[in-house]
This record gives structure tokens, C-alpha cells and sequence, in this order.
């Protein structure tokens, strides 16, 4: 039985999520949160098998709800609980961002059932499930990362030295992921936005590929985020 936690604000949608996943004969709903803040401690107390969380909420939105979780499993040495993101939107940087921070999957509300519980099943065995809202820039993105993998050859992901990169181009890599514009990320570590197109060169140059958008995918593949 697949134990879920479902964080979300609106009464309505979250009793529908929970009237849905009743349907299905392998999940359960052990514990609900409605909003950011009461999810801190619902969560690790629940400590269900799947977490749907959902992105905007007072108090805390789901990535900061995401950040904390991850900090407190890691200091407890625990794995985060596999998280499936919930929004009303598509949104690239929220994706990545929510990637870069350990979410296994992410899922816009007006999926079906049978989309919803297959997203469920799989983080909960171990998978991501990102396909349902990503955009064709992403997917394509994904897409080139994948296959060698999957059928057991070595790609330049395998080949790349994850520490080829110095201390600042992985921070300006992180503020990427995040993402932040060239300009936003020359005022966040204090220098010029033609520096920082530098460091950008730098680091398409020595992940292979050709925008922002497949460095931070690679990254994540790699462990690098």
C-alpha cells in the first residue's frame, strides 16, 4: 500500500485528491496539511511514501515547504520522501528548480485519474515523473540525456568530470538552476554581467551542450545540483 501525504491549501482540491486516491486499491492517505508551515511537521511525522505537494500556498509555498524538508532529512540522514509537485501552471524554472531540490516528479491539477495515480506509482517505486508538463524545449532536453543511458552506452555525461568546473562557475551554476538572469546573478555575487556571460560560456563549454536550459539538466543528471 502506497502511503501519500497531501499538502494543499484549497479545501476543495485536496478533498478531491483525497476522494480520487481512494479509488485506487494500492494507495492510502495517511496524513494532510493546509499550508507550508503545518507540512513541516505533518510530513516527518507521517513520513508517507509519497509526498503531493502543492507549489502555491500561504505562509510557505512548496519550495520553500521542499527546501526545509530536504534539509532535515539530510540531517538526519534520511532520504527526502519521493515528492510529486503540484501547480496550475507550467513553468520551466519552477520545474528545474524543484528538480534541483529533490523532487521526483511534477504535476499540473487538471491531469486525469489515470495520469495522477501512474505519477504516484512511479516516484514511489523509485522514478521521476516529468514528462506530463514539460515543455518541448525540456523534453527534448531530457530526451538527449536518456537513451544512451537506457540502452548502455557511454554518453558525455558519463565522460564529463563533474569537478571539472571552478568554485564560481558551480555557483553560477546553481544560480542558474535557480533561475536567474545573467544581470540578476552579476548583482547576487557582486560583479558584471559581462563577467558572468563568461562564466556561462565557460561552463556550455565544458558540459557539451548548448544552452542554459540542458546545463542544468545535465547537472542534475550528474549529481552536480
Amino acid at each position: 500500500m502506497i502511503r501519500i501525504c497531501i499538502v494543499e491549501d484549497q479545501t476543495l482540491v485536496r478533498q478531491g485528491l483525497c476522494s480520487m486516491l481512494a479509488l485506487a486499491g494500492d494507495m492510502t492517505v495517511v496524513a494532510e496539511a493546509e499550508d507550508g508551515e503545518q507540512a513541516l511537521t505533518t510530513v516527518p511525522d507521517a513520513r508517507p511514501d509519497v509526498l503531493l505537494l502543492d507549489y502555491r500556498m500561504p505562509r510557505l509555498d512548496g519550495l520553500g515547504v521542499l527546501r526545509a524538508l530536504a534539509a532535515a532529512a539530510q540531517a538526519r540522514g534520511v532520504p527526502l520522501v519521493p515528492t510529486l509537485i503540484l501547480t496550475t501552471f507550467e513553468d520551466d524554472e519552477l520545474l528545474l528548480a524543484a528538480v534541483q531540490l529533490g523532487a521526483k516528479g511534477y504535476l499540473l491539477k487538471d491531469v486525469s485519474l489515470p495520469v495522477l495515480l501512474e505519477a504516484i506509482r512511479t516516484v514511489a517505486g523509485g522514478g521521476r515523473w516529468l514528462q506530463p508538463t514539460l515543455t518541448a524545449q525540456l523534453q527534448r532536453g531530457l530526451n538527449e540525456l536518456r537513451p544512451a543511458r537506457e540502452q548502455g552506452h557511454r554518453d558525455h555525461i558519463d565522460r564529463m568530470d563533474p569537478v571539472a568546473l571552478t568554485g564560481r562557475e558551480k555557483e553560477v551554476l546553481r544560480l542558474m538552476a535557480g533561475g536567474f538572469s545573467n544581470r540578476e546573478i552579476a548583482g547576487l555575487i557582486t560583479t558584471t554581467e559581462g563577467t558572468i556571460k563568461g562564466y556561462v560560456s565557460s561552463i556550455l563549454s565544458k558540459m557539451g551542450v548548448r544552452d542554459r536550459t540542458r546545463a542544468v539538466l545535465k547537472a542534475v543528471e550528474c549529481r552536480m545540483l
